[in-house]
């Protein structure tokens, strides 16, 4: 809270209660008929009221500023939660390519392997032992050590709704 608006709201309060003590005597001297001291109580009252807003007008002022320094400070929040954002996502990345390259295979095609796959017509593959036994029409899988595995051929299924 700012200095400001604790000297308003304090100074407003104080102003306040004084007025209340000379309506008090206000009162007193009603009951009594003391028309001088009613005048001097409501004279009183009315400049403790007025002190009050003034007391007022300075606590207004240190909101205005409590506010704009919230807004500022809610600013810079954001702006270092984004900065902090756009490093993780750096991060995050660069993770992310070292996963690719560090658990990823290179193939390269030799030229003559190159020149049987333009010479190929298109319908048969070059099976891992070399011959023509593998098409296009027979899916086969590899192990991790080469080895051709035949897929196995799924029933037929049929569905209706």
């Amino acid at each position: 809270m700012h200095a400001m608006t604790v000297e308003g709201l304090v100074g407003a309060s104080a102003s306040i209660t004084l007025s209340n003590t000379a309506m008090g005597v206000y009162k007193e001297a009603r009951n009594k008929g003391d028309t001088a001291t009613m005048e001097r109580a409501l004279g009183y009252a009315n400049e403790m009221r007025d002190q009050a807003e003034d007391y007022k007008v300075v606590a207004d002022k240190g909101m205005e500023e409590d506010a704009k320094a919230a807004k500022e400070k809610a600013e810079l929040e954001r702006q270092e939660a984004i900065q902090k954002r756009r490093e993780e996502q750096e991060k995050l990345e660069e993770r992310i390519e070292e996963s690719r390259n560090a658990n990823t295979d290179r193939v390269e095609i030799s030229q003559e392997g190159k020149a049987a796959v333009e010479s190929n017509s298109g319908l048969e593959h070059v099976g891992a032992d070399g011959t023509g036994a593998g098409t296009t029409e027979e899916p086969v899988t590899y192990t991790k050590t080469g080895e051709v595995v035949p897929v196995e051929e799924s029933p037929d299924l049929s569905v209706t709704v």
